[in-house]
């Protein structure tokens, strides 16, 4: 997955879940605006998932007070449920992510290209962190 001025970096989290149910809470829209922030100051107050191959998905990400954001988009590469999800996002970066059962529970893993502007360590530890969310999310859902 490597490029060459595009540094790779994994972060990973075992979920006490079944795959299904992770793949569910990850990937639908209702569940995205829920766990999709890296600290309790921003949220995510919309989400759209079209989750096929060529198809779209948009996350606004904003700082509670409103004072600026972001939309982080991009394109369907590969949608393999409860598996594995590929996409490429707006800027061109290459995102992968795998689901592993586990017996009782999954481990997700992610790899994403980290970006140019911020520093990697920043970078992984902000992905880390929305996917701490998210498995803190899935732990704690009833459904």
């Amino acid at each position: 997955m490597e490029t060459l001025d595009k540094k790779p970096i994994t972060i990973e989290a075992t979920i006490n879940a079944s795959p299904e149910k992770v793949w569910d809470l990850l990937t639908k829209p209702e569940h995205i605006v829920k766990w999709n922030n890296a600290s309790d100051d921003w949220h995510t107050p919309s989400a759209e998932n079209d989750l096929r191959a060529g198809g779209r998905f948009l996350s606004r990400m904003e700082p509670r007070d409103g004072s600026s954001g972001f939309d982080f988009s991009g394109i369907y590469t590969e949608v393999k449920p409860p598996e594995k999800i590929g996409y490429t996002l707006d800027d061109g970066r290459r995102v992968q992510i795998l689901l592993v059962s586990m017996g009782n529970g999954t481990k997700v893993q992610e790899t994403f290209e980290a970006e140019q502007v911020y520093p990697v360590e920043m970078q992984q530890k902000g992905w880390q962190s929305i996917l701490d969310n998210f498995r803190k999310y899935v732990e704690t859902s009833k459904i």
